[in-house]
């Protein structure tokens, strides 16, 4: 197979470059936003070689995984461009949702096969990360701002000793390539961006999160700067922060960080 739009993302106007093997999708949307593409377009590969994910920790795609990149141009702050990542968590879940249909059949409700939203970035299925999401934004000489989304997804294969174990769509049994996930990743992007609409949308984006939020009302630790934050997660703001509930019942506000839920919580804040 060889990568394609869905109808609906070529419908909304969306282009595709494809890569047999690349460096880094994100890289490659940035170069040509400060070449003067102005998008809405998709980078993608099935071989990263030279990807990272947050806190320029590499992220390599092996042949066979998903590395793709939507690059926007849109007249909205750096602060509201932040929130599109949340749009971009939700597109992946619906698209990892639309292939896995028979495996989920398969696995009659195991927990291992239900897809969730970690804060900031990750999708995991069960408590093992799937995929994680990098958004970067720059300045452009039109006084917009090129906004790129890496979506980065283990299709064959997972990393190991990673912060968070990792798990590919082919450990829990989904038979997919990176092709097909892919072109239903263009279409459910091309609505979940709707709705979105350039951050006017970010109301019911932040319902919709919250309803496939991992660790919600679970005992949580935000490491960050060297310093962490404990207690509940309690929501997410309007501004996409994760709020913290404490022990004296302090709701503090997260913009960034190293989440860890449940019994991994004490760990990772130590």
């Amino acid at each position: 197979m060889t990568f394609k739009l869905g109808p609906r993302a070529i419908s909304a106007g969306y282009r595709l470059a494809a890569f047999d093997k690349t460096g880094s999708t994100n890289a490659e949307a940035m170069a040509r936003a400060r070449d003067g593409e102005r998008g809405p377009m998709w980078f993608v590969t099935s071989e990263q070689t030279a990807g990272r994910g947050r806190r320029h920790r590499p992220w390599v795609a092996p042949r066979g995984n998903l590395a793709s990149s939507i690059l926007e141009v849109i007249d909205v702050s750096p602060a509201v461009a932040a929130t599109l990542g949340f749009a971009a968590g939700l597109a992946l879940e619906a698209a990892l949702q639309r292939v896995s249909v028979e495996a989920s059949l398969r696995s009659a409700g195991s927990d291992h096969m239900k897809y969730q939203l970690k804060w900031p970035n990750d999708v995991l299925a069960g408590r093992q990360k799937l995929a994680g999401i990098l958004l970067e934004a720059e300045a452009v000489a039109d006084n917009r701002l090129a906004v790129v989304v890496g979506i980065g997804t283990n299709v064959v294969a997972a990393p190991e000793g990673t912060p968070t174990p990792a798990t590919s769509l082919a450990a829990l049994g989904v038979q997919v390539g990176a092709e097909e996930l892919f072109a239903e990743l263009s279409d459910a992007w091309a609505e979940f961006r709707g709705i979105w609409d350039d951050g006017r949308g970010f109301g019911e984006i932040r319902r919709l999160w919250l309803e496939r939020a991992a660790g919600l009302g679970q005992p949580v630790a935000v490491q960050a700067g060297g310093t962490a934050v404990e207690g509940t997660f309690d929501n997410i703001d309007e501004q996409g922060c994760l709020i913290v509930r404490k022990a004296d019942g302090t709701r503090v506000p997260v913009s960034a960080g190293d989440v860890y839920f449940g019994s991994a919580a004490s760990a990772g804040a130590a």
